[in-house]
């Protein structure tokens, strides 16, 4: 039944997107952060339907849009340098046939991250692909958190609808994504015009956001946990209310921790002492393991490169009731750990070289929706009372992932290259309104069809 309900959302999806091409790159959003295909049974899986939606969407954009406002941006050229320069560390790889299984999907999620931008013609294009985003996340999100209010979760045991723990599917990336959209899914509640704000708009948002802050909990992952902290500060740095938020937020906190699950409070708690946690001391391990690789191999190993590493560290922790605590040292050896960092993920898969374009395709970025924050905080008039707000959202939704993942690879995740296009697709698409209103004629009213698209 589940398998049949796939395919016939999927054929009326498609079917509608024949008539409005623009929509087949939505449908391929949505396979690629839901992937329905590890949902099914048998069905979807020996059909390559994230392939065909991609060619659609593509020939849809090459025979029928109108591309005078399509353009390139520096963003979009250093994506395709890193596709190259990952292209070409895959064919030197330590371990070949897991860099080439690895290939198979980062290529596929820059490709689309650099075609999306340039479908990004309307706002209405951009605030679609922003509601699609948080949709589909939020299947995985609410799933979670009903699961959470009802067993409370726990580390690794929690079930995001498929047993693999991979992609948005993981419990640290999902925990990290839940914190990065609440922004944007308040913006969308406010501003959005597909489901125009009323009550019923902003009690679902209120419900999401409630859901997603209940998934680090539930997946007990510290990386959630700061996250929510760090957007706690990002609020209130831009609140002029601060005195009175940051007050709620403290009561609100310590009020919720009666109700907070042990096996949540109890992991929080090796935060302050990662030598006594084995995960976190083999993660600081790794890293060192890391830094040292990219000694003698400056351009990296290729994907997976990881799986060479080996190391031997002490591990301590105290045991036994306060004044009669006894440190317990214990020898932990390990091999082919991964990274649990997106920057030592690039920096050993790609080396210094892959590290640096990485590194500016995400510092363009935060300048980018920076300045595009400052241009139209004050522009209230002529309708763009909308952008500045979508800037912020998208700049601390980014600023929140570049956070979480200091300790998760999630250095090619698909769901953060898609955010990253649609950054991409609102520059382009201000540059291009801004151009316009510079030229339009002194007799031409302003408020036209075209300067409204």
């Amino acid at each position: 039944m589940r398998d049949l309900f796939f395919i016939v959302f999927l054929a009326l999806m498609m079917g509608i997107s024949l008539k409005r091409p623009f929509l087949f790159v939505l449908v391929y959003a949505y396979i690629d952060i839901v992937s329905p295909q590890r949902l099914s049974y048998f069905l979807l899986n020996s059909i390559p339907i994230s392939a065909i939606a991609f060619a659609f969407a593509f020939l849809g954009w090459a025979a029928i849009d109108d591309k005078r406002d399509s353009r390139l941006s520096w963003r979009q050229l250093l994506m395709v340098l890193l596709l190259m320069w990952c292209g070409y560390t895959t064919s030197h790889a330590d371990f070949p046939i897991e860099a080439a299984t690895k290939w198979a999907w980062v290529w596929k999620a820059l490709v689309f991250a650099i075609f999306l931008p340039l479908t990004l013609r309307t706002k209405l294009r951009i605030e679609a692909l922003a509601l699609i985003l948080v949709l589909c996340a939020s299947t995985i999100i609410i799933t979670g958190g009903i699961k959470t209010i009802f067993d409370g979760g726990g580390y690794g045991e929690l079930n995001l609808m498929v047993e693999d723990n991979s992609g948005l599917y993981e419990g640290s990336t999902i925990s990290t994504v839940a914190i990065a959209i609440i922004p944007l899914i308040w913006w969308l509640a406010r501003f959005g015009t597909i489901f125009p704000p009323d009550w019923r708009v902003r009690a679902f948002a209120a419900g999401l956001t409630i859901a997603c802050l209940l998934i680090p909990i539930g997946t007990v992952t510290r990386t959630g946990l700061l996250c929510i902290l760090f957007l706690g500060g990002l609020i209130l740095i831009r609140s002029e209310k601060r005195l009175i938020y940051g007050a709620a937020i403290g009561v609100l906190a310590l009020v919720s921790i009666p109700f907070l699950p042990a096996s949540f409070t109890e992991r929080m708690s090796t935060i302050k002492n990662y030598q006594g946690d084995q995960s976190a001391s083999t993660r600081i391990e790794v890293w060192k393991w890391t830094l040292d690789y990219v000694k003698t191999h400056p351009t990296g190993g290729g994907f997976d490169a990881y799986l060479s590493n080996g190391f031997t560290y002490d591990a301590v922790r105290t045991e036994g009731e306060k004044g009669s605590e006894r440190i317990i040292r214990e020898r932990i050896t390990e091999k082919g750990r991964a990274y649990h960092s997106a920057y030592f993920e690039m920096l050993g898969e790609q080396g210094y070289p892959g590290l640096a374009i990485w590194g500016l395709i995400h510092l363009i970025s935060l300048i980018a929706t920076q300045r595009i924050y400052m241009l139209y905080r004050k522009r209230k008039e002529d309708g763009h009372a909308w952008v500045a707000p979508l800037a912020l959202a998208l700049q601390q939704g980014h600023l929140i992932y570049l956070l979480g993942a200091a300790f998760i690879g999630v250095a090619y995740q698909p769901f953060v290259f898609m955010l990253l296009a649609l950054q991409i697709g609102l520059s382009t698409y201000l540059a291009r309104r801004r151009k316009e209103e510079r030229t339009v004629p002194i007799f031409q009213p302003t408020t036209d069809a075209r300067a409204l698209a």
